[in-house]
């Protein structure tokens, strides 16, 4: 039992820190190219997206560790298939883009739900493309590739990068608030 504990725990930290580490990397990247300050103030984001300037937004990354744990329990039951299978980053990408983008069960902008019963623009939810594809692209490669051929390494520098997120999203919340 303790074996399959430590084995969880593990797997925890891997989908936890992959999530983090891309989700930081890639919101920072699109938040300055896709210009979020502005969208975010003017509709039709306003009207659902906090300001950049929201301590809500400074911490963010950091509570991605709950869906990192979420992540981590209902792939649990499926790591086997995807994590060490040829095209394994491919499976889980699509997976996670069939259910967590596309097809939400809600009218989340960007998911068909969204196009057919919201009234943002259609070109504004595939703005948020630019964002969610390669951010869930890039953390099934290094999930998929981090399982692959676990190494030392990888838990240090998922770690330190863990730590200077946490770090510069306490520094964030401090300044916002």
């Amino acid at each position: 039992m303790e074996y399959k504990r430590l084995k969880f725990i593990n797997f925890f930290w891997k989908v936890t820190s992959s999530h983090m580490i891309t989700y930081f990397l890639i919101g920072l990247i699109a938040s300055v190219l896709l210009d979020y300050k502005e969208a975010f103030e003017n509709p039709p984001m306003s009207f659902f997206m906090r300001p950049l300037n929201s301590p809500w937004v400074a911490i963010g990354p950091v509570l991605q560790v709950f869906r990192g744990l979420i992540f981590s329990i209902v792939l649990w039951f499926f790591k086997d298939i995807f994590l060490s299978k040829d095209y394994g980053w491919l499976k889980l990408w699509g997976l996670i883009v069939g259910l967590s983008i596309l097809s939400t069960t809600g009218p989340a902008p960007g998911s068909i739900e969204g196009m057919i019963y919201t009234k943002i623009p259609i070109i504004d939810q595939l703005k948020g493309y630019l964002e969610v594809i390669p951010q869930t692209l890039l953390f099934s490669i290094l999930l998929y590739y981090w399982s692959l051929k676990p190494n030392r390494a990888w838990n240090i520098i998922s770690i330190i990068l863990v730590a200077i997120i946490i770090i510069l999203c306490t520094m964030g919340l401090l300044i916002s608030t």
